[in-house]
């Protein structure tokens, strides 16, 4: 009998026969690992447990308290979901049913519209599959199999068709239905002990407004009953701390579509709000050696050529033509089109609005500049290029280094409108951008600075935060020596603060490795916020260097760094991080003066003259309306305090002060409240 060799984790070999599944191993070590088993990783590719192991293969049993586990069994119910569909309406069509954050979803064609009434249906079909524990099995198909197995699923043969040609086609069975599918997936259908079918919308095949619209249908599922209660009593929550109802109530921000998708406008309330959050940061900055900039929203194509940005950020940019005038010339001082400049994509995928520079970039390609007295130009949908000529405008000597250089600069990103949701993911949106500019041995202190930075703006919110850090990708630059030693300056930032990390292998910039802040709000959410990234990438393209002790020539090192990220977003996760009641500090209004009757509105109006002397933001409530009227328009604008006044109030000089949370706090004199109001932080 053959014999072969596997390793687990912890180093430790197993001796096996040929053709031992991981399942069996995972029963050798132990009945208790062997009933957690869901799946397994063998030389870092996840599989079934009933993979067949080859000798030398580095083996890790996947169990319910992993960390791909739910990821796993989302993607087992997403099967399950259109084996229901399929079995209630055997005409459907599908498409693409991944596990997402929290759940799953399947895109469907179907000649009926789906409703939310057909969810007791589905979901009941589902616990008859659940039930019957179907194995989940795994083939290995030829292309022309593959093809007259899905011969009547057109979507499916699109896939199929755009597969590599050296792609391995496998199929998922589960009793009579199937799937075109990579894996890997659970043992059986009856893993899947609580799920719930949770919302339905429309969605574009392939994400392309001009292909299909199909019925895409979420759901979610967990290992338990418990666990999913958890999840949907957290989910009740959010959605009363949604941002876009409780942005409307508090009077921050509206959308219009006369405006346009994505585009968010501030009412007084709103703008004071981030008035209030710059300034504070502002305060911060200048304290810490930081100085303010400001740049253009628009800049000529050629210096996004120079960037790189108008050959692979193209397609989430928005350019445009200006007209020059007569003799103008198509290029920008010394940032004109180089012939023999050459750039290379180097990926795509969806951008985010986290970080400093937007690394994650949609392929595409574009036309030239418009020749003549016509040149093309583009918003800018990072702040990047405007530091970095700034930094470029002089000669810099290495006692000028660090330079830290900020900005809130308001950025512009093509966003579809199916993806815009409120100020999480807008069109146009500001970022507390700033860049570092700084020598390779003043890496280290510059991220731990920066960390310590963003240790106090979090703490300052009661966010609870850990940190991952994002290692070279396949596709990058610069040489390994540069990207080890950014990589070991930002795991050595990390350690000198004590900071929890993770690692997210492959998953840098192709710039450059980063770290990526994840908060935690109220309701056990987490959101990825600040962004720390070194750049290999501006400092060759633009050509920056600084003089050195010796008066050689030296290339800086560039630091993108964002603590709030997008200023609107993170205002979003604010909002529902405190359910709209933002503190003392941040509330646009801090107090309003509720006096019982007319005959008390001077009272109230002169007590508001002595409050905003000490710089308290206050109303009065002088509308003709009764009493609790005027406190619930208060409480639903989470006003902070409600100072009422009437007679006895007039007569003993006192007010009585009413908390949006606590509600009654009796009769207080004027210099008490103030006190109250001081203690609590009222100005940052």
């Amino acid at each position: 009998m053959t014999t072969l060799q596997v390793y687990l984790p912890d180093g430790s070999a197993q001796t096996l026969e040929e053709g031992t599944t991981a399942a069996e191993v995972a029963a050798r070590i132990g009945p208790r690992l062997a009933k957690q088993a869901l799946a397994a990783r063998v030389n870092n590719k996840l599989v079934d447990l009933s993979s067949r192991l080859e000798d030398g293969d580095r083996l890790e049993i996947i169990t319910t308290s992993s960390p791909e586990a739910l990821g796993i069994l989302r993607h087992s119910s997403a099967h399950i979901l259109a084996e229901s569909i399929w079995t209630l309406w055997p005409q459907a069509r599908f498409g693409v049913g991944p596990a997402i954050e929290d759940g799953f979803y399947y895109d469907i064609e179907l000649d009926r519209q789906l409703s939310l009434d057909d969810f007791s249906l589905i979901e009941a079909q589902m616990a008859k599959i659940v039930q019957k524990a179907l194995p989940f099995k795994r083939e290995i198909i030829s292309r022309n199999e593959a093809r007259q197995l899905f011969a009547s699923q057109p979507l499916k043969l699109e896939l199929i068709d755009e597969l590599p040609a050296n792609e391995v086609l496998s199929v998922y069975r589960q009793g009579d239905f199937f799937d075109l599918c990579r894996g890997p997936h659970v043992p059986n259908s009856g893993w899947i002990k609580a799920f719930k079918l949770t919302k339905l919308s429309g969605a574009y095949w392939r994400g392309d407004r001009e292909r299909q619209m199909l019925q895409r249908v979420y759901g979610t599922a967990w290992f338990s009953h418990k666990d999913m209660e958890t999840y949907l009593r957290r989910q009740e929550e959010a959605q009363k701390r949604d941002h876009r109802k409780l942005g409307r109530e508090l009077g921050i921000f509206m959308m219009n579509d006369q405006a346009g998708v994505g585009l968010p406008l501030y009412p007084p309330a709103g703008a004071r709000v981030i008035r209030l959050l710059q300034e504070w940061l502002r305060k911060q900055l200048l304290a810490r050696g930081y100085e303010e900039v400001i740049t253009p929203h628009i800049y000529n194509a050629e210096i996004w050529k120079r960037s790189g940005h108008y050959y692979f950020y193209r397609d989430n940019m928005y350019f445009f033509e200006v007209d020059e005038g007569e003799g103008s010339a198509n290029s920008v001082g010394s940032f004109s089109s180089d012939p023999n400049f050459d750039f290379a994509p180097v990926g795509s995928s969806t951008p985010g609005q986290s970080g400093a520079f937007g690394e994650n970039a949609s392929g595409g390609s574009g036309s030239s500049a418009a020749s003549g007295k016509h040149s093309e130009y583009g918003l800018k949908p990072m702040n990047c290029p405007g530091h970095v000529l700034l930094y470029a405008n002089q000669l810099r000597s290495y006692r000028e280094l660090p330079l830290r250089y900020f900005e809130f600069g308001t950025v512009y990103r093509h966003e579809l409108s199916g993806v815009v949701q409120g100020l999480l993911r807008a069109r146009g949106f500001t970022q507390d951008d700033a860049h570092v500019f700084c020598r390779p041995d003043q890496v280290l202190d510059e991220v731990d600075d920066i960390l310590d930075f963003i240790d106090f703006v979090m703490k300052s919110f009661d966010f609870s935060y850990t940190a991952e850090i994002s290692t070279r990708p396949a596709k990058s630059i610069g040489s390994s020596e540069k990207w080890e030693f950014a990589t070991e300056q930002l795991r050595a930032a990390c350690e000198r603060h004590g900071l929890t990390y993770d690692i997210n292998a492959g998953d840098g910039a192709f710039y450059g490795p980063k770290i990526d802040i994840k908060v935690k709000d109220a309701i056990g959410r987490t959101w990825q916020c600040s962004t720390i990234q070194v750049d290999f990438n501006f400092p060759e393209r633009f050509d920056l260097s600084y003089r050195t002790a010796d008066n050689s020539t030296a290339q800086p090192w560039m630091l993108h760094r964002a603590i709030l990220g997008s200023i609107e977003r993170f205002l979003a996760i604010l909002i529902e991080h405190y359910a709209g009641a933002l503190p003392l500090w941040l509330s646009p209004v801090q107090v309003v003066m509720v006096p019982l009757a007319d005959r008390h509105l001077d009272y109230a109006q002169q007590v508001a003259a002595q409050l905003r002397q000490e710089a308290l933001r206050v109303e009065v409530a002088a509308q003709k309306e009764p009493l609790k009227v005027k406190l619930a328009q208060a409480q639903q604008r989470q006003i902070p305090y409600m100072l009422v006044v009437g007679d006895k109030e007039q007569e003993s000089a006192t007010v009585s002060v009413r908390e949006r949370r606590q509600g009654d706090l009796g009769t207080h004199r004027l210099s008490d409240f103030l006190a109250r109001v001081t203690a609590e932080g009222a100005q940052i």
